[in-house]
């Protein structure tokens, strides 16, 4: 059985030559219309094989890390696929992170060789010392497609026959609640997800995806549908338009997009002020943090013919369960609002998943763990092919997050949940977040929902202000900020009389107000709310 994704672009030329893979904004025409550069699958693996003909010559081979620093679009597409057939591994790390922070990942990477858009070939000469391992350089951008153009008259490029263990990318995790890390993707895992997605979520050749995580938009040539490149910065995705994103699906019928809460919570409210809606669609993927259930509901008007999917996962694991917005909104979404956290749904065929009570510190062995029954809220483990084993070049990591099993190995997600009678896993926050009070655990997703059905407030944060003292920081809805010392005061008090209403939060006093919360690069949805309680701690 062929390991390598690569063979999976091939077949997609061969079953539907003619048929899109890939459209790129061009710019617009006199009508408002978006120009797209468009190739077909036929186009898109031929140019595939030359880019890898080209790079070949360039001494990039099996086994060379390669950083990617290019814009997503057509370059990114093709460029990645020619190195998977090639065997090479693609490192792949958020610019969004800021310099400093992407330079120590460049570092620890140590790439053997950049291929870059110019600012990339730049930054590598004047920061020279984090680049040290980089002995290959290669520009892309205006002229890159003249430049492997000659190369299509070498004919495809065979792929490589990739064993399922071997090296096929690393990518780095967004850093949202610590240093961000390389994670080890092999052949076979990215082979799982492909099927897991696919199977999962019943996606069709043929079926038109527009995906803002440039990441996502990699498994679409294997799933056989064409990726419609959105018009916004990936580095800064809360900037986003929405006019152009809702120009963007209309004019390509899109039927599938995957995007973070924070980026549909902006369409939505688009699409209600403008009585738009989006009959293409058929499914929203949406993720990178909980997604409220009101958001579904609003979304639920918005795409009459389709359905929305909230998977959970990892860089390191994806995906793990997931559940859609109709059993959301009929069976779990009053107990969100009451506290018990936000329903993720199913583990997904293959994967295993445990709860345990939380262990600061490594565990060796599975034997070790003690398994918490059904409705006890505990620490998050999973198990399957779509899991990745370790960290790159990160022993401590790895030992501190995987846990030897009998049948390969266990991820800790660093995350607390609880699974009901339903077999349903329940998120409650990030492990890392929880407030340890003196009355026991407080956790974010569970408090922080009391007081997100405040009318005022967009969205809040539980904290830690010192020695388990709990906290709340809250971002007010746009036009409800208090601007006075009275405003304030009556804000706090109406804050102050919900958390005496609910068991889970009377023992929060402590209320505070940021115009916009500090959140993660990658989906803009991730609250920093570690640094929020560094702000904030009682001196």
């Amino acid at each position: 059985m062929p390991f390598n994704v690569a063979h999976f672009l091939a077949e997609q030329a061969a079953a539907q030559p003619m048929a899109a893979a890939v459209r790129a904004p061009l710019g617009r025409g006199t009508d408002g219309a978006i120009r797209y550069a468009e190739r077909s699958f036929a186009e898109l693996e031929a140019e595939a094989s030359a880019t890898a003909h080209y790079l070949g010559l360039a001494g990039i081979e099996r086994g060379t890390r390669v950083l990617l620093m290019v814009r997503p679009g057509l370059d990114l597409i093709r460029i990645v696929f020619a190195l998977f057939k090639m065997g090479a591994v693609p490192i792949v790390i958020d610019p969004g992170m800021g310099l400093r922070k992407f330079l120590r990942c460049v570092r620890h990477a140590q790439p053997n060789a950049l291929v870059g858009i110019a600012p990339a070939i730049w930054i590598a000469r004047i920061f020279r010392p984090s680049f040290r391992a980089v002995s290959i350089k290669v520009a892309v951008g205006r002229g890159f497609e003249k430049r492997i153009e000659p190369y299509q008259e070498l004919g495809p490029f065979a792929v490589v026959d990739s064993a399922e263990d071997e090296l096929a990318a690393v990518l780095f995790t967004s850093g949202s609640t610590g240093p961000a890390k390389g994670v080890c993707y092999a052949h076979g895992m990215f082979l799982a997800q492909v099927e897991a997605i696919r199977r999962q979520y019943e996606i069709e050749p043929g079926e038109m995806d527009l995906p803002m995580l440039p990441v996502f938009a990699l498994f679409n040539p294997a799933l056989g549908m064409c990726t419609v490149v959105p018009e916004m910065n990936p580095s800064r995705p809360a900037t986003v338009d929405p006019a152009r994103i809702v120009q963007a699906i209309q004019q390509n019928g899109v039927t599938n997009s995957f995007g973070s809460p924070a980026l549909w919570t902006k369409i939505t409210r688009y699409c209600e002020q403008s009585a738009i809606t989006l009959p293409s669609i058929r499914r929203i993927l949406m993720a990178g943090a909980p997604v409220p259930p009101a958001l579904m509901a609003q979304m639920r008007t918005m795409i009459p013919n389709g359905e929305i999917h909230t998977p959970y996962g990892a860089t390191e694991a994806l995906p793990v369960t997931s559940i859609a917005a109709t059993e959301v909104l009929e069976q779990t979404a009053a107990r969100t609002r009451e506290g018990a956290g936000t329903c993720v749904g199913r583990t997904l065929p293959g994967v295993q998943l445990r709860i345990i009570e939380p262990v600061e510190g490594a565990i060796a062995s599975i034997r070790d763990v003690a398994v918490k029954a059904p409705g006890n809220i505990g620490e998050i483990i999973v198990q399957g092919p779509s899991v990745t084993r370790h960290y790159d070049r990160l022993p401590e990591a790895d030992a501190g997050s995987k846990i030897a099993g009998e049948a390969g190995h266990w991820h800790r997600m660093g995350d607390m949940g609880w699974m009901d009678g339903e077999d349903r896993l329940w998120f409650c926050g990030r492990k890392a977040e929880r407030v340890l009070a003196p009355a026991g655990p407080m956790y974010t997703d569970c408090c922080e929902a009391i007081f997100n059905a405040h009318p005022q407030v967009y969205r809040s944060a539980l904290i830690d202000l010192g020695g388990g003292k709990p906290g709340l920081v809250v971002e007010p809805e746009a036009g409800s900020f208090p601007k006075s010392a009275a405003a304030r005061a009556a804000f706090r008090e109406s804050l102050a009389e919900l958390a005496r209403e609910h068991p889970l939060t009377q023992s929060i006093g402590e209320f505070f107000f940021e115009a916009s919360f500090p959140v993660d690069v990658r989906h803009n949805a991730k609250i920093h709310r570690l640094s929020l309680a560094r702000k904030y701690a009682l001196k």
